[in-house]
């Protein structure tokens, strides 16, 4: 190994990267509508409270149903 190589630890758990998804999207476009509803009409500003908590609340549940999908893994600590 040369003077500008470092040692490359050993591979661990595998990285975990979520799908495509457009709930950033919609949370977005829920967020301008409430906030155009905030200086036009209370129907806009319910219509863009509607989407973002909705887009929320989805966005929440599929992250705890994935989170628990992850593999459990158990280490033995002896002391």
């Amino acid at each position: 190994m040369s003077e500008h190589e470092t040692p490359v630890p050993p591979a661990g758990d595998e990285i975990h990267l979520p799908g495509g998804s457009l709930q950033p999207l919609l949370l977005t476009v829920g967020i301008t509508i409430l906030l155009i509803g905030l200086t036009t009409s209370l129907w806009i500003l319910a219509l863009g409270l509607i989407i973002t908590v909705g887009v929320l609340v989805a966005w929440v549940r599929d992250a705890i149903r994935e989170t628990n999908a992850f593999p459990v893994h158990h280490h033995d600590d002896h002391h």
